[in-house]
């Protein structure tokens, strides 16, 4: 370790009341076993460095780093307690590992509301983590400023004595899970350190090829071990086999390896309001009402001898009920445009395929159970399956199956799902499942909450998509609530309130009276233009398929159609539209938008949207195969007929023509000949604007090139997000991580704009991603002028760009780029634009 002897000052990271160690509400850092050293207790919301240095560690979820002086001292600057739970929430890293930095320079800026309502406290400690070379001296402060003086550090005139050690005697080495919620982070890394040096051995954990001493916070924190993550763990010295079960009994005892942990109940501040659950919020909203509770069916004892083949009939015949009923659900989510909805009961549909599900409720069937416990007992093994890994998304995953089993009982019963339910009801239950949800929204209840259950759940993605508000992880405490109890549920703090007073109750009311005018006024405003604070105009047309849609779109303050699905006329019939039909079908949208501009994209149909009267090979690969543009090149036909009837619109100059799935300019130079060509035999002096879709890397990658020959560019951030991650957004087992925030969809955004602004072209999104409210800086900020949403959000996109600074955006999102997942980049976007 390097050490120049020399003695440093350290200034302040935080601001706020500063408190000895021994006062922090954390055993670990109480006791000293991180090292010595002083806590703040933080009134700003950024972490500075407290000298010139080096960044050795930062946390993977960035709540904590660690600063290496010029004279070799480290520092731990740890940011509240159980912090690590957040999981990256309310923190935004200002630095990387390996980054040198100056005394007073933003490391972390950090949510103080966020880290208060859901972790033990917002204390935080700075810890000298190689005190065994320095000495330290806190100055005798009771509060303190950033950048004030706060603590001297010394080197040490003698190093301690270090104990030899015979390595020769023996060598012992194991495997252990690892069970500490969040992995191995500061606290229990200081755990192992302490208990590797009650022993003379050598000790060190590795985790597939790294490895680290146990004696080294630092090293130990870089090895980056998350929970459930199974790590060697080995010993050489005299006492190797008693410094081995130690380590391992740390390792794996915290966690309670024996019971998997409740799904996605996060560590949380303990709430010490009376009569005040405190949970996780699963959908944001206010609301107040009576509380009733839902209980799952419960089956009484099986007798058993029951025969075979009369029970495997009945569950059959439950099985294709359900299957049915799903079907009708998933037509409804697709005429709807629900994706997410859609993408969660096909994975249902899916699991009621699953060989080992039936196989497991057959066998039992022959054994002589009932189709009813068949069935139960079947669904409860593999949900035991998935809690055994010990991984909350698999045990969210898990409530899928749950959902199965309540459904095909009901068929099984003859039951009918029917609750009454008063107007305004918040619902309460053990955990509810998908179907539960949707009939639940049918019945206009006015929230959820659940004792279990978590925030990635499909619960929870279709509670957000219905805007009904959700809270989960509440405790079991939930469920002892009397029926019909008149309760508050702020789902957007995780709160639900058991004994709200008469004036709680009329406040609640104001707020969501005033939330129902902000949506009013977003709506009455939405017909004017979208400017940001510093006078960008960005417009926000609307995606449509049908001049019913282009009328809503106007009526809904649209600036023009940023994107017309034409397959609306190719589809669900016999026959190709001819050129008549298909020009008054595109003259009826022109006519709906009135004076505004419309873009039109060319038919995108081929891999796995086939038409009845254009036969295709089959392909191994549809989505890959013959789509969009490639169409043209086996039916050229086709496209000329489509291009004839939009070059017979008018006015023609409102109409743009859109090329999907380009993939090389050569593509784009063919098309623009045919429709030049065809302009001539039409007799048109001038041909409408031909823009290209960025939806394959390769476009992107050559945006700078396309746009020298296109009028502008669109971007289909669907498509673009599965090519670009290799993972087929309707694989249900892949949808939830298919996100177009991911860093590296952003540097291809940022690449098609930088490419076509070179030619001073114009570059819109057109994709669900534009729809996103979270986004909708980071796209302003990347240099997109034109989003293209749903018609009913267009209101409150508008308001959502008039509330920001372009510049500011632009400054910002450039960091995006350099982050590490999708989530990362959402949690940095609701730090520094945080949505109402």
């Amino acid at each position: 370790m390097s050490n120049n002897n020399n003695e440093l000052t350290l200034g302040a990271p935080l601001s706020g009341p500063v408190l000895t160690l021994d006062s922090v509400p954390d055993e670990v850092f109480a006791s000293g076993a991180m090292g010595d050293g002083v806590a703040i207790d933080p009134l700003n919301d950024c972490l500075h460095a407290p000298c010139d240095g080096v960044i050795i560690h930062v946390a993977r979820t960035g709540h904590a780093l660690t600063i290496r002086a010029e004279n070799g001292a480290e520092l731990l600057m740890h940011i509240g307690i159980d912090t690590v739970a957040l999981n990256g929430e309310g923190f935004a890293l200002r630095v990387k590992q390996g980054e040198r930095v100056s005394q007073g320079q933003v490391l972390v800026q950090f949510d103080l509301d966020c880290i208060a309502r859901q972790c033990k406290s917002l204390v935080s400690p700075i810890i000298l983590t190689n005190g065994e070379h320095f000495e330290l001296r806190v100055l005798d402060l009771k509060t303190v400023k950033v950048g004030e003086p706060l603590l001297q550090i010394a080197p040490r005139s003698v190093a301690p004595l270090q104990t030899a050690v015979d390595n020769s005697l023996v060598h012992a080495s194991t495997s252990v899970r690892v069970n500490h919620r969040g992995g191995l982070h500061a606290r229990p890394a200081a755990l192992v350190r302490k208990t590797a040096l009650g022993f003379s051995s050598e000790s060190q954990v590795h985790l597939g090829d790294k490895s680290a001493a146990c004696d080294s916070l630092i090293g130990l924190m870089g090895l980056g071990i998350g929970e459930g993550d199974e790590v060697r763990v080995s010993c050489r010295g005299k006492d190797a086999e008693a410094a081995l079960h130690a380590l391992v009994a740390v390792l794996s005892v915290a966690g309670n390896a024996a019971h998997p942990a409740p799904v996605a109940v996060a560590p949380r501040r303990a709430n010490t309001e009376a009569d005040v659950l405190q949970g996780v919020c699963a959908a944001p909203g206010l609301v107040c009402g009576p509380l009733l509770r839902l209980a799952a069916i419960e089956l009484p004892a099986d007798p058993g001898n029951h025969r075979a083949d009369e029970q495997q009939q009945r569950l059959d015949a439950a099985l294709e009920q359900v299957r049915g009923e799903i079907r009708t659900t998933l037509e409804h989510a697709r005429q709807r445009q629900q994706v997410e909805e859609e993408e969660i009961f096909a994975a249902h549909l899916a699991l009621l395929e699953d060989p080992a599900l039936l196989d497991a409720a057959t066998t039992a069937i022959e054994h002589g159970s009932a189709a009813t416990h068949a069935w139960r007992d079947a669904i409860q093994a593999q949900c035991a399956v998935l809690q055994a890994l010990g991984k909350p998304l698999f045990a969210e995953r898990a409530n899928d199956l749950r959902d199965l089993q309540q459904r095909v009982l009901r068929a099984l019963l003859g039951e009918a799902w029917h609750v009454e339910l008063p107007a305004g009801a918040i619902v309460s239950a053990h955990e509810l499942t998908p179907s539960d949800l949707l009939q639940l929204s049918a019945q206009q209840v006015a929230g959820i909450c659940m004792a279990e259950g978590g925030a990635t759940s499909h619960v929870a993605i279709l509670a957000r998509g219905k805007g009904l508000p959700c809270v989960v992880a509440l405790g079991a405490d939930v469920l002892a609530v009397p029926q019909g109890q008149r309760v508050v549920l702020d789902a957007t703090h995780a709160r639900l309130e058991l004994a709200p007073s008469d004036a709680r109750h009329a406040e609640v009311h104001r707020i969501r009276d005033a939330l129902t005018l902000h949506r009013q006024q977003q709506h009455a405003q939405a017909q004017g233009p979208a400017i940001t604070a510093d006078g960008v105009r960005i417009e926000v047309a609307a995606n449509v398929a049908s001049s019913a849609e282009a009328q809503l779109a106007f009526d809904n303050g649209a600036d023009g159609v940023g994107l017309l699905r034409t397959e609306f006329l190719f589809v669900d019939r016999h026959t190709a539209p001819d050129e008549q039909e298909q020009r008054q079908a595109y003259q009826a949208v022109l006519d709906a938008m009135g004076d505004k501009s419309v873009i039109i994209r060319t038919i995108d149909v081929g891999g796995d949207k086939q038409l009845d009267y254009l036969p295709l090979p089959v392909e191994a690969n549809p989505v890959l195969g013959l789509r969009g543009i490639r169409l043209a090149q086996v039916r050229p036909d086709l496209l000329d007929q489509q291009l004839r009837a939009l070059l017979q619109v008018s006015p023609l100059h409102r109409c743009r023509i859109l090329l999907p799935m380009v993939s090389e300019v050569d593509e784009l130079l063919q098309i623009r000949r045919r429709l030049d060509g065809l302009c001539a035999e039409l007799q048109l002096s001038q041909r409408p604007e031909l823009g290209v879709m960025i939806e394959v890397p390769a476009a992107a990658l050559m945006a700078e090139q396309l746009a020298q020959h296109a009028d502008f560019l669109s971007i289909g951030t669907n498509d673009l997000s599965q090519y670009t991650l290799a993972m087929d957004r309707d694989h249900a087992g892949l949808a939830a991580r298919v996100d177009a925030l991911h860093p590296a969809l952003l540097r291809l955004i940022a690449q098609t704009c930088s490419g076509a602004a070179k030619h001073g072209r114009w570059v819109g999104v057109c994709g669900a991603l534009a729809s996103d409210p979270l986004a909708t800086p980071v796209l302003i900020g990347l240099g997109v002028s034109e989003l293209s949403v749903s018609p009913p959000q267009i209101g409150e996109i508008k308001d959502r760009v008039r509330h920001l600074d372009a510049a500011q955006c632009q400054q910002l999102s450039q960091a995006l780029l350099d982050l590490s997942s999708a989530k990362a980049v959402r949690q940095a976007c609701h730090h520094h634009w945080p949505l109402s």
